[in-house]
């Protein structure tokens, strides 16, 4: 079991450390900071790394001081505005020695972000990578070929993304990333589909996915012999139970505060739940998607994350949103809201109704040539459902 980092650690570059924009060009250590620092330029922010009390970019006040160092991220913000969450430094470090001995991440490691820093997967990914010495790449503002054609040039061997970006990436034309090893993917299922996609594109990288959340940072890890539908089994540290079909989990990785509000999160003696529904068997975690997000479809509870996993492993879809809509005899009922190929809409509805049956499957695919998107790569909930009928 791994140990809780010592209270009153903070961030620091390791003296082998390395950083490169997007352009390649490399960027000195500067003076650490504390407060709110501009995400832009990224390698900036990060230049300022090690202040005791900060955040990087967001709206609001800064990170009161305490005792030990702490920071401030962002949660996604899907289905609203995102909220600040407060978490001591110590509490990622813990982390930082776990992937280091998993993943070999250190001096010799070359890693990359595709993301924006308010979005605490490539943040996390970021300061990881400075913190155990690697070289460290930031391609967010690249476009998708680029970012692709960078990697490749960069010989980079780990990844932080998000499926979304996975996808962007393995559908944009580029190079085959032969030096990519490791890509460590979050924020939302992975289906099988992809997993394909992406052994053409990188065919020696391991993909690990793993289910976490801002407020409890890392939650389970999957591997090789994970089943498909698992999001994997508990991290190293992590304690998981699953009580009324809500998650809990308890970890040297937890978050202490929203900053801004009350939040979702619920404690309960030192375990947490962000409102997640699952099951767990055989060790290994089985996701519903959030309770916050469930709709009655007919007085049967349906999920609309498993609905979007489902789309994703379809042919010509290549982002996918499910919105609830008001109906006079259901309550409510879903659309589906897609980008791809307009062509598939027929044989999409029959595979639909075929998994979920005629209440629960989506009753209309809405397609969309631009696809709004939150920083993480996630489909902008709030702004997809604006203008839906």
């Amino acid at each position: 079991m791994a140990p809780k980092a010592p209270a009153g650690l903070r961030f620091a570059w390791h003296p082998q450390a390395r950083l490169f924009d997007a352009t390649g060009q490399a960027v000195a250590r500067g003076v650490p900071q504390s407060g709110v620092i501009s995400d832009q330029p990224a390698a900036a922010a990060l230049s300022a790394l090690g202040g005791s009390a900060f955040r990087i970019g967001g709206s609001g006040p800064a990170p009161a001081p305490a005792p030990e160092a702490v920071f401030e991220t962002l949660t996604g913000g899907s289905s609203g505005a995102p909220r600040r969450i407060r978490r001591s430094q110590a509490s990622w470090i813990a982390s930082f020695g776990v992937n280091a001995g998993l993943f070999g991440i250190g001096p010799d490691s070359r890693v990359a972000i595709l993301g924006q820093l308010v979005h605490s997967l490539a943040l996390y990914g970021a300061v990881e990578a400075l913190h155990l010495g690697a070289e460290l790449h930031l391609l967010d503002g690249l476009r998708l070929d680029r970012q692709r054609a960078a990697l490749a040039q960069r010989r980079v061997g780990l990844l932080y993304a998000t499926p979304a970006q996975m996808r962007l990436l393995a559908n944009a034309r580029g190079p085959i990333l032969s030096d990519l090893r490791v890509a460590l993917v979050g924020g939302s299922k992975l289906d099988p589909a992809l997993r394909k996609v992406l052994a053409q594109m990188a065919p020696m990288c391991a993909v690990h996915e793993f289910y976490g959340a801002a407020e409890a940072s890392f939650i389970t890890l999957a591997g090789p012999d994970t089943p498909e539908d698992s999001v994997g089994a508990p991290y190293p540290a992590v304690d998981l139970r699953v009580i009324d079909g809500e998650v809990w989990v308890k970890s040297p990785y937890l978050f202490e505060a929203y900053a801004n509000d009350a939040g979702s999160a619920r404690w309960q003696d030192g375990w947490l739940s962000v409102g997640e529904r699952g099951a767990l068997r055989d060790g290994q975690l089985y996701l519903s998607g959030r309770a916050s997000r469930m709709v009655k479809v007919a007085d049967q509870a349906v999920y609309p994350e498993e609905i979007e996993t489902f789309l994703l492993s379809q042919a010509g879809v290549a982002q996918a949103a499910v919105l609830p809509r008001p109906d006079g005899l259901r309550g409510v009922h879903l659309v589906a809201v897609l980008q791809g190929d307009e062509r598939q809409t027929t044989v999409i509805l029959h595979a639909l109704r075929a998994k979920f049956g005629a209440l629960k499957a989506p009753k209309t695919l809405i397609w969309r040539d631009g696809f709004a998107l939150l920083p993480s790569g996630k489909p902008d909930l709030v702004r997809l459902g604006e203008d839906l009928p």
